[in-house]
């Protein structure tokens, strides 16, 4: 994982309005990447962080720990869940003009099998769409050194022009 890695711990410390309409979606996420802009808790919480960045294409890398796990003691849905909204609508981010932004309005995920707690896994967003108004994308769970699926998900996002 990216050793500039910034996290923010106030809501001050995330970027402004201002700062992320006056790039691209792609820059912004690059900026999040490059640590010019500190990145959402979330990542920090859960266990996963942005390890590529392209227009249309985002990998977050990561492992579910222990904190993530439900009364049976394995890996909670929530969690897959999390990291495939993350890398799925950062995929349509990267597609969004200077002057905009986006939301998740819906999301589905297909879990296949459990991850094993600890275990490095890639989530990978792609971008099918990104449109005036709406953008749509797939992605996977995939385990860094098995290559075995464990979940699928797609997502419908908003695009909303802000400026």
């Amino acid at each position: 994982m990216s050793d500039k890695r910034r996290i923010a711990q106030t809501p001050e410390e995330l970027p402004s309005i201002e700062e992320t309409l006056s790039r691209s979606g792609l820059e912004f996420m690059q900026d999040i990447l490059n640590g010019d802009f500190a990145g959402p808790p979330i990542g920090a919480t859960l266990g996963f962080w942005p390890t590529l960045i392209e227009e249309g294409r985002v990998v977050f890398t990561g492992a579910p720990e222990f904190k993530t796990t439900n009364p049976l003691g394995t890996v909670h849905g929530g969690w897959y869940g999390a990291v495939l909204d993350s890398c799925m609508a950062c995929a349509v981010m990267t597609k969004v003009p200077k002057g905009s932004v986006y939301t998740t309005l819906e999301y589905k995920v297909n879990i296949l099998r459990p991850i094993p707690l600890g275990m490095q896994v890639e989530a990978i967003g792609i971008a099918q769409h990104a449109g005036r108004s709406t953008g749509i994308a797939n992605g996977e769970i995939r385990g860094v050194e098995d290559g075995k699926l464990y979940a699928t998900g797609s997502t419908t996002c908003i695009i909303m022009k802000v400026k």
